[in-house]
């Protein structure tokens, strides 16, 4: 497949599409299914649209399976009590806010909303007995909140912001992952520009009282190639661990052009980005 994205706005077939970006993967029985943001060129909101693929590599565009009157993005797809949830990006609603498939994967409902305020590119995962959710706030910081399950009530970590006003490690960037034992986040890198490059961090304290953590050697884990599709940029990565040690990681990545467009497309990768 050489360099080229599996999947770009001119895949999308229901809407006349700006850009594809963010990208979420999920494995349902024998298939793998991708959630990822649509910009509607229209409307200039984005929708979340639906991929899937039977071996990870060739990638069938499918539709779009969320629509709000609000701008969505970041649909990151996860599984609570046997049933597949979704903490889309809703900043723009003033509100983290959680969705269920009925049915999955092909429509979503509103559930609840899990925090008040703006808030950006929650991130959500269970981890040592509780759940944990980190996600972008007005200043730039990376917050943090902790539950007994994804309805709350969330409590504010005393040490949120875990990171503050910082355009290079507070903002999300995919998927949170367990790599030799430690949680692994992603973060995107706003500098010089806004989706520049993506850099990992290693937790290596997390408890309802205490936060660390350092940045793993050898970022950012990805960037912007000069040539292509991420000529310009790449900002996220949902990484999938396979047996006998493989990975596959959905990534997007960024093509200057001559209207202001961010995230051309998303591709895979495989044997892993850590």
């Amino acid at each position: 497949m050489g360099d080229r994205p599996v999947l770009t706005a001119a895949d999308v077939s229901d809407s006349n599409a700006d850009f594809v970006a963010d990208p979420f993967l999920v494995r349902d029985a024998s298939r793998w299914l991708m959630f990822f943001e649509v910009l509607e060129a229209k409307s200039r909101l984005g929708v979340i649209g639906l991929a899937s693929s039977e071996d990870g590599l060739k990638w069938r565009y499918e539709r779009i399976v969320l629509r709000e009157h609000f701008h969505l993005s970041y649909p990151y797809v996860f599984t609570w009590n046997g049933a597949f949830h979704m903490i889309p990006e809703t900043g723009a609603a003033a509100a983290v806010r959680l969705y269920r498939a009925a049915p999955f994967p092909s429509r979503w409902e509103f559930v609840a909303e899990l925090l008040p305020g703006r808030y950006w590119d929650a991130s959500i995962v269970y981890w040592q007995g509780s759940w944990w959710l980190f996600a972008l706030d007005e200043q730039a910081s990376l917050t943090l909140h902790y539950a007994d399950g994804p309805l709350g009530p969330w409590v504010q970590h005393p040490r949120s912001p875990v990171v503050k006003n910082s355009l290079n490690i507070s903002r999300p960037g995919g998927r949170l992952i367990v790599h030799e034992g430690k949680l692994v986040r992603y973060t995107q890198d706003g500098e010089p520009t806004y989706g520049s490059s993506l850099r990992a961090f290693q937790i290596d304290g997390l408890s309802k009282t205490a936060f660390s953590e350092h940045e793993v050697v050898g970022g950012p884990v990805l960037a912007a190639s000069g040539r292509g599709w991420r000529a310009t940029g790449m900002h996220h990565a949902d990484v999938q661990r396979l047996g006998e040690g493989g990975w596959l990681a959905a990534v997007d990545g960024n093509r200057a052009r001559l209207v202001l467009n961010w995230r051309a497309g998303a591709r895979r990768m495989l044997n892993g980005i850590l």
